[in-house]
């Protein structure tokens, strides 16, 4: 037991120094995207009429940096909501569980509403609520525009004016952020900061699933070394554990038990579902039996390569997909990562499979190999 646990540690560490090269790549792009989009607030001005928040660019930048020094999803959501009042005067992030949004946590309400909202359901069928969750895209508007019960329970903002932005995790909103100026008239709110604050939380969530999966591919693939499995599995993608998991609000409790049902909740940071080829299961150690598992080990590190494409390059594959030149913006990722494959399975019966060129064309192309373009060799 002892071998087996110092081997995953080992194999552990390995994975996270390879993720970690990768960390500070996705920092930079981050910074040039916040650079970018702020170049009237670097001298402290502001954009759009909002009031200006003390510190400019340099304040956002840090608050980038906080979220990024989240080491798990409480922690990162955490950071967002305490850096999202820097730029607004109020704040609330609500979870999208099987199409209802609960409340989690927030910030700047008055005292006693802040423990309310951890229990509030937030009406997403209809106003900004219903625009943002529907577009994907942040929504302004008034507090005619949301939740009527909200509204009164929590107050109206002094100037009007509210923002609901979803919080977008594998292509689907996994929450709902709320700000606006408070109710003591301060009128802040600054929607560009807001907005930025809000997709860096989501990318470094990201990073922070692509990591803990690696972590427990590495584990699954040292723990097969230990012992031969009596049966093959289908290999499924690793989902992101629920960071509000232990937050039952009483309104779905109460909910469900009128029904007379269980509802199995979705989880709020759902892993992309992939296609996976079911193996026949095999008995004993047999030579059918080493060469199925042999051939998931692969399909799984193809999996893994390629989702990490997609990660770091989210742009790039978005315009690869448009003009179908794919392979060319992203060649240099592309023939690095199918080195790595073929350092490790090239030599292997799982060679003929060619798994690596599969994930790129069923994940990058959508299963359209023309999307990634003239130059791409099978």
């Amino acid at each position: 037991m002892a071998e087996k646990t110092t081997t995953q540690q080992i194999v552990e560490r390995a994975v996270a120094q390879v993720l970690e090269g990768r960390v500070p790549q996705l920092r930079e792009e981050l910074v040039r995207c916040v650079v970018e989009h702020l170049p009237a607030q670097a001298d402290g001005t502001s954009t759009g009429g909002s009031t200006p928040a003390d510190g400019g660019a340099a304040q956002l930048l840090s608050a980038v940096a906080a979220i990024q020094a989240g080491n798990n999803q409480r922690e990162i959501l955490r950071a967002l909501l305490d850096h999202l009042i820097h730029y607004s005067g109020r704040a609330a992030l609500f979870v999208m569980k099987s199409g209802r949004a609960t409340g989690w946590q927030g910030r700047g309400f008055a005292k006693g509403d802040e423990d309310r909202i951890k229990d509030f359901a937030l009406d997403v069928t209809a106003g900004l609520a219903e625009r943002a969750l529907q577009s994907r895209k942040g929504c302004t508007g008034d507090t005619s525009e949301m939740d009527a019960q909200f509204v009164a329970g929590f107050g109206s903002p002094a100037n009007g004016g509210v923002l609901v932005l979803p919080l977008v995790l594998k292509e689907k909103v996994a929450a709902l952020v709320y700000a606006d100026g408070s109710v003591e008239g301060t009128g802040r709110m600054d929607a560009a900061a807001l907005e930025l604050l809000v997709l860096s939380a989501s990318a470094w969530l990201e990073v922070t699933s692509l990591r803990k999966h690696a972590v427990k591919e590495a584990a699954a693939e040292s723990d097969s070394v230990e012992k031969a499995e009596s049966a093959a599995p289908v290999p499924q993608a690793a989902a992101m554990p629920d960071p509000f998991a232990a937050h039952a609000p009483k309104h779905a409790a109460a909910a469900a038990a009128g029904a007379g049902v269980t509802e199995a909740s979705t989880t709020v940071m759902a892993g992309e579902s992939h296609v996976s080829i079911a193996t026949p299961p095999v008995n004993g150690d047999s030579p059918a039996s080493e060469d199925a598992d042999l051939q998931r080990k692969a399909q799984r590190f193809a999996r893994l390569l390629v989702d990490e494409i997609k990660l770091y390059n989210q742009a790039k594959v978005a315009e690869g997909r448009k003009h179908k030149d794919l392979y060319d913006r992203l060649k240099e990722d592309i023939e690095k990562s199918r080195a790595t494959y073929k350092k490790r399975y090239g030599n292997t019966a799982a060679a003929a499979a060619d798994y690596f060129n599969q994930e790129l064309v069923r994940s990058l192309a959508e299963d359209d190999s023309s999307i990634m373009g003239a130059n791409f060799r099978r």
